[in-house]
């Protein structure tokens, strides 16, 4: 153990000595051009000469040689790939009710008559005996489909017919017709919004804007839901913190009914903003068409706003129209453009033809019979009123929406949570009062953040004693299911 230490004391020494001599090195304590080269000096060179001497030497390299069979078996015996789908859940294995009859006022589920409130069957056209006979006689005529995008030889007269409606419908130069209503959106807003662009959308946009903005690799600023003051912030953000705003092609992009809230845009105050920091706005009819303005043209009668101060107008078909396909219109630049640009107009099979001619009877009945607007107006008038005093739900959206929206006052503290206490609200009052509805549950690819709800999708079609049942069931479920609140 001593000499062990007496070792030690000696390296230590030594080490000792060799500084201090070479601080006392003469070389040390040289002067070269009138500066003192000090000890500390001459040891940094040292070091600085020793590193530059390790970098200067090349790395060193294994021999190559090739694998041999057993390691080959060994690393594919070890190798484990990805999956190609993730994990399955508890949540993903819910199975919806099936339907077996057509989604009218009422339909067949698990073989049980159901008052229907979760198909957006606004006007109650879904299953029109007019609509039918349209159907019939164009599927004589044309046969069920096209077999062909509509720039190679998928255009029939019957498709102009339909594009020529919407347009005149609308108060628009021209319009052009998609052969899915979702596609509608994540095809047009990629035609138009291109990488660099700076696109501000609502937070509360559905998932078919929501992929159209991923695919267009634009620069997505979200804004919180349908607050304007919100949106006037960030767009006086963007226009004042990028010096190359004032170049880029910039856009807002909402919907007129929020699918995901029920409320309803303030489309003049947005075309206020719009026209001061000069931006582009797409605005999403789905919801409001046929349903909003005195004759059912949409948010852009409702609010009294010309549409040709809208660049970018897409709605869905599958709704008020209850037939299938969407529409884009506009100014016939904008949708020249599309005609080569839009993925989903160029390559997929166009709308078939039956669907475009039930368009158009769907249009017309809108526009004569005007009467339908008023009864879907006096339904969700009387279904508010009958839901307005819930006990542990209240109603978020706006007074004219054809979405009742109801969320947890007094919410869990999780989305899942939340969402699991409303769905078994509704397995609640589909099982012991036969009536359907639906909450809000969305797929692990939608990023909405808004609260969760349950959707009521009032219809023209439903009678007084279908809302009396809903209000009663929801209420009675409501108050056996939730916790009572102060």
């Amino acid at each position: 153990m001593d000499s062990t230490v007496s070792i030690l004391a000696n390296v230590v020494g030594a080490t000792s000595d060799w500084v201090k001599s070479v601080f006392e090195f003469q070389f040390a304590k040289a002067v070269i051009f009138e500066v003192n080269i000090g000890g500390h000096l001459f040891v940094e060179g040292l070091l600085l000469v020793v590193i530059l001497f390790l970098l200067s030497q090349k790395s060193y390299i294994p021999p190559k040689r090739p694998l041999t069979k057993k390691e080959i078996d060994e690393l594919c015996e070890e190798w484990a790939p990805e999956p190609l789908i993730p994990s399955i859940t508890d949540e993903m294995k819910h199975e919806p009710p099936v339907l077996e009859s057509a989604a009218g006022p009422h339909t067949i589920v698990n073989g049980k008559d159901v008052v229907n409130f979760a198909s957006a069957n606004y006007l109650g056209l879904l299953g029109s005996q007019e609509l039918l006979e349209t159907c019939t006689t164009a599927l004589e005529k044309y046969g069920v489909g096209s077999c062909g995008p509509r720039g190679f030889y998928g255009t029939i007269d019957v498709h102009l017919d339909c594009e020529a409606r919407i347009a005149k419908y609308m108060g628009t130069p021209d319009s052009i017709l998609y052969s899915y209503g979702l596609s509608t959106m994540f095809s047009a807003i990629p035609a138009f919004c291109k990488k660099g662009d700076v696109v501000v959308a609502d937070e509360g946009v559905h998932w078919g804007i929501q992929n159209g903005l991923q695919l267009s690799r634009s620069t997505i600023i979200y804004f919180k839901h349908n607050n304007m003051e919100s949106l006037r912030n960030t767009l006086e953000k963007v226009t004042q913190e990028n010096k190359q705003a004032k170049k880029l092609r910039r856009y807002i992009v909402v919907e007129a009914v929020y699918q995901n809230s029920g409320k309803i845009a303030p489309l003049g105050e947005i075309i206020k903003l719009k026209e001061k920091y000069r931006f582009r706005v797409l605005l999403d009819e789905s919801n409001s068409i046929g349903v909003l303005g005195s004759s059912g043209r949409g948010l852009t009668e409702h609010c009294k706003v010309s549409a040709d101060k809208i660049d970018i107008i897409t709605a869905a078909m599958g709704h008020a129209l209850a037939t299938e396909g969407g529409f884009c219109t506009g100014n016939a630049r904008v949708i020249d453009h599309q005609r080569l640009s839009s993925s989903g107009y160029v390559f997929s099979a166009s709308l078939p033809p039956y669907l475009a001619s039930a368009a158009i009877k769907a249009i017309d009945i809108v526009e004569e019979k005007t009467e339908l607007l008023v009864k879907l107006r006096q339904n969700i008038a009387m279904l508010t009123k009958g839901l307005s005093d819930i006990k542990g739900l209240e109603i978020v959206n706006d007074p004219l929406s054809p979405i009742i929206f109801l969320t947890l006052k007094k919410t869990t503290g999780s989305s899942m949570g939340d969402l699991q206490v409303l769905e078994d609200i509704a397995d609640h009052v589909l099982k012991e009062d036969s009536v359907f509805i639906v909450t809000s549950k969305r797929s692990t690819l939608d990023k909405c953040k808004l609260p969760v709800g349950i959707r009521l999708f009032v219809s023209a079609a439903h009678s007084e004693s279908d809302l009396a049942k809903a209000s009663k069931s929801l209420k009675r479920a409501a108050a056996s299911l939730l916790p009572v609140q102060d």
